[in-house]
């Protein structure tokens, strides 16, 4: 008898370690998927990608995702002459705020931080026409490849010089879709293209989604009427008491009035976009 009930007692020791075993390791792996899960959104310094325009040109752009899907989303595009490395700087800094972003080489570019515009070298390999207009298309599809992969929530266009004009061209002809505006530097930089001396004024008129308008100080000339006949009931404006800066560099923190820029950005996207 005394044997049988020992062996029933081995039987059931071995049955509880079997089940603590079990239960260690059903939550070691819990914690490890829910750990994953975290890592997903965690801040990381950028991922650079890839995406093509319509007539199949390949675009390069960094990616700043740190934050849930549903949170609001910038697209960032540089001034003439440069690349993506315009928002080298800025965009962790939204990040920080509460924005995903991307930051695009559109292929009307070149070189600034260190950064070269992969976009535009690729156009002319592939002897692609670089100048300000045929970087529209390139916005546009930055646009469409956003709204399918990352943005769940609500989705702001920021432009620098000629694509400040840009995005307020884009946003005419993306009503339903995007939700902001911060426009550094906008004007009428087309007329010398073929377009007329109000191309982006005429844009401007359907424009009803909150609006940022800013550049230096003897600038304001190039956009006052732009501002003037957009329609929205949302729109702001900044100048510096400064001298200030030319397009997205006014915020670089080498500038001794970055902040006054910054403190009207903040003051424009929470708000509108920061809950």
């Amino acid at each position: 008898m005394n044997a049988i009930k020992n062996k029933k007692i081995h039987h059931i020791l071995i049955l509880f370690i079997i089940i603590v075993v079990f239960i260690v390791i059903f939550y070691n792996n819990k914690g490890k998927y829910e750990n994953r899960n975290k890592e997903v959104f965690q801040l990381k310094k950028q991922d650079t990608i890839s995406f093509n325009a319509q007539d199949s040109l390949n675009i390069t752009a960094d990616l700043y995702l740190s934050h849930k899907l549903t949170s609001p989303f910038i697209i960032l595009f540089h001034q003439a002459g440069w690349s993506r490395g315009e928002y080298k700087e800025i965009a962790p800094i939204l990040n920080n705020m509460g924005f995903n972003c991307l930051a695009i080489d559109q292929r009307s570019g070149g070189e600034i931080n260190e950064i070269k515009n992969q976009t535009f070298l690729n156009a002319e390999k592939e002897k692609k026409s670089t100048n300000y207009i045929d970087a529209y298309q390139d916005m546009e599809a930055a646009l469409s490849f956003v709204k399918t992969n990352y943005a769940k929530g609500k989705i702001i266009v920021w432009g620098s010089s000629y694509s400040a004009s840009l995005v307020i061209k884009l946003v005419s002809e993306n009503i339903e879709i995007i939700d902001g505006i911060l426009a550094f530097a906008p004007g009428e930089y087309f007329s010398e293209l073929g377009k007329s001396e109000t191309f982006i004024t005429e844009a401007a008129k359907k424009v009803k989604c909150p609006i940022f308008i800013t550049s230096a100080k003897s600038e304001k000339n190039s956009w006052e009427m732009i501002f003037h006949v957009i329609p929205s009931e949302f729109k702001h404006s900044f100048l510096p008491e400064t001298v200030g800066n030319h397009g997205s560099r006014a915020l670089w923190q080498q500038y001794d009035d970055s902040k006054d820029y910054w403190n009207a950005v903040n003051e424009f996207l929470k708000k509108y976009f920061v809950e």
